[in-house]
């Protein structure tokens, strides 16, 4: 899924891989797309906070993705190899809209079509971004989040295989299945909704199986 990140609604990251504080971002982006947000349902009491949306080719909005619980920054402690027992808690739920093979606004090209696996692989890939092994030299950096998204994609493009186990969570009051998955770094899962668009969601810290999900009935609010 060719899709790129929306600069206006995108926190600029402060030195050390810290987000800039949700307050500085904006909603602007989240209103321009044509389908519904969907977060964390009331079930959950905690922060709530913006992050970014991704666009299309023709600048069409096609996903975004809403944080929940402490704003993660890039964890890179290790302790004999293993990673520390996270710090920080967080969820973030990825809406994708749902879409077939379609021409392009401008007609001159084809835009792929989005499915349960773009959210998958868009939630394996946003994992990726708050992580970093620490014994890693910097310069070494690029080369592994290379490395780990192609097997983000490999692992969303294979829903069905060994990496992957169902999960029932509520969508909306109703129990849907979910494609869910752990490594070290966090866990991913994914599935879709009635609405019309496909859900993906990776977290720290926060159980993935007392989760819910459910539209998010004003957007703006969370400006």
């Amino acid at each position: 899924m060719e899709t790129t990140s929306r600069a206006v609604a995108q926190a600029p990251a402060a030195e050390g891989g810290q987000q800039v504080p949700s307050a500085r971002r904006t909603v602007d982006g989240y209103l321009l797309a044509p389908f519904p947000w969907y977060g964390l349902d009331e079930a959950f009491t905690g922060p709530r906070w913006l992050m970014q949306v991704g666009t299309s080719a023709d600048g069409s909005v096609e996903h975004g993705s809403i944080g929940h619980g402490d704003e993660p920054s890039v964890r890179n402690e290790f302790v004999s190899g293993s990673l520390d027992e996270p710090k920080e808690k967080f969820a973030v739920v990825v809406t994708v809209a749902a879409s077939p093979d379609r021409r392009s606004a401008d007609g001159t090209g084809l835009l792929e079509a989005t499915s349960v696996s773009s959210a998958a692989w868009l939630a394996g890939v946003g994992l990726l971004s708050f992580t970093w092994p620490g014994q890693m030299d910097h310069s070494l950096r690029d080369d592994w989040l290379d490395q780990q998204t192609e097997t983000a994609w490999a692992l969303a493009d294979d829903l069905s295989g060994p990496a992957w186990s169902s999960l029932s969570l509520p969508v909306d009051g109703v129990l849907a299945p979910f494609h869910y998955r752990e490594s070290e770094f966090g866990w991913v899962l994914a599935g879709s909704t009635q609405e019309g668009v496909h859900v993906g969601a990776y977290g720290r810290g926060m159980s993935a199986y007392g989760l819910g999900f459910a539209m998010i009935k004003d957007i703006a609010a969370y400006a």
